[in-house]
């Protein structure tokens, strides 16, 4: 059957009167004649599709649905009452993947959602986490017939975490330096490291120094400061703020000699850590004062060829800290090593303070070799002369 424009426009109209005064098998004849024509639009199949939904018809609801999304892949109410006609059928992985798309098309929308489409993006994310719900229930079942829970790594239980979306998959973003194929590890195991032990059971000596040190409050500076040189980038209220504040054991790549003095037990404990030694970059080292109340917020560490360690001294109940997906407490003596690279953060909601030594180390995937040249590299750029002018 050939239409004009104008014919095939009123016969539109005509069917969305049919619809309107609750004839929808009127409308469906009305639109079905408009896509014989073929000059039926990504409008008139969802309109065909109302209609069938509403004589009962699913099947030609569906094949209107299917025809739509193959013009117009991407349209929210389409998406969604595919998903309807799949959850009806009992596919619910089919349903769940239109219900998503269409979730997905609506956030991107440009324009306000109508009132009556927001109820349905309700209705749609309620039923997804239902399903979402029972999918894990017969997964965990299943799984628990050959590998309980109570057996899995926490590599593996990790990853059904981020299947389910419980957690998000974490990687390195360092603001300065990348080194490539490294794994993405958040938090290393201390158990993969001898010389953890012998450090940790100096614990005791090293906190009585830092004690001592804390006595006087002006050896420690804010761990943020502005340089005169640079442009003034505060980081959340942070900057020459001493919520954070830090004294250095090791600064500009050397030891502070008359920190060094102060602290002999925590220097020979640190004799056998493998420091990298990068020029002025490296090692740091030093004591990290987190005052009551303080928080600092998600950020990324510079560089991904070396790991962060932090020796927990003094911990009070109500701190935190994130690297990635993963929150891990401060115990008092046990070492954290993690990738400051991926995103972390760390809070301090407790009435008390919170001190630990922080200090980096060479990652553990990186050969002598390759150690001594990004060292050799960032030398030749911090001898840069910067003499440029604009």
């Amino acid at each position: 059957m050939s239409l004009s424009n104008p014919e095939a426009e009123r016969i539109v109209r005509s069917g969305v009167a049919a619809l309107q005064r609750g004839d929808p098998r009127a409308a469906a004849a009305a639109f079905e004649q408009v896509a014989a024509s073929g000059r039926a639009g990504a409008p008139v199949w969802l309109l065909l599709a109302h209609a069938h939904r509403a004589t009962g018809d699913a099947a030609a609801e569906e094949a209107a649905l299917d025809a739509l999304l193959a013009i117009e892949p991407g349209v929210p109410r389409g998406l969604i009452m595919k998903g309807d006609r799949r959850a009806a059928a009992g596919d619910a992985r089919a349903a769940s993947s239109f219900y998503k798309k269409g979730l997905n098309a609506a956030a991107a929308a440009s324009e306000p959602l109508p009132a009556d489409l927001q109820e349905k993006l309700v209705r749609v994310r309620a039923w997804l986490d239902i399903n979402e719900g029972a999918y894990r229930e017969h997964l965990e079942r299943e799984m628990a017939k050959r590998f309980p829970a109570a057996g899995r790594s926490r590599r593996f239980q990790q990853s059904l975490d981020i299947l389910f979306g419980e957690k998000q998959a974490c990687f390195q973003r360092p603001t300065s330096y990348f080194f490539p194929e490294l794994p993405q590890i958040q938090f290393y195991e201390r158990s993969l490291f001898p010389w953890v032990e012998a450090l940790e059971a100096a614990t005791t000596g090293i906190k009585e120094e830092l004690l001592a040190l804390m006595r006087s409050r002006e050896l420690f500076q804010p761990y943020l400061v502005a340089a005169p040189d640079r442009p003034r980038s505060d980081f959340h209220g942070l900057l020459d703020n001493p919520k954070w504040s830090s004294l250095y054991l090791w600064e500009n790549g050397r030891p502070v000699e008359e920190n060094a003095a102060r602290c002999p037990v925590t220097f020979a404990a640190l004799e056998k850590v493998p420091l990298p030694r990068i020029g002025v970059r490296a090692p740091v080292v030093m004591f990290s004062w987190l005052q009551a109340g303080a928080r600092i917020p998600p950020h990324n560490g510079a560089m991904n060829a070396r790991l962060i360690c932090h020796l927990p001294l003094i911990v009070p109940s109500g701190c935190g800290f994130r690297v990635g997906n993963e929150v891990r407490a401060w115990e008092p003596g046990k070492l954290l090593i993690f990738d400051d690279t991926i995103e972390h953060e760390a809070w301090n909601d407790s009435d008390e303070d919170r001190v630990v030594l922080i200090f980096d180390i060479w990652r553990p995937e990186l050969d002598e070799a390759e150690r001594a040249a990004v060292a050799a590299m960032f030398e030749a750029v911090d001898s840069f002369p910067g003499t440029l002018k604009a």
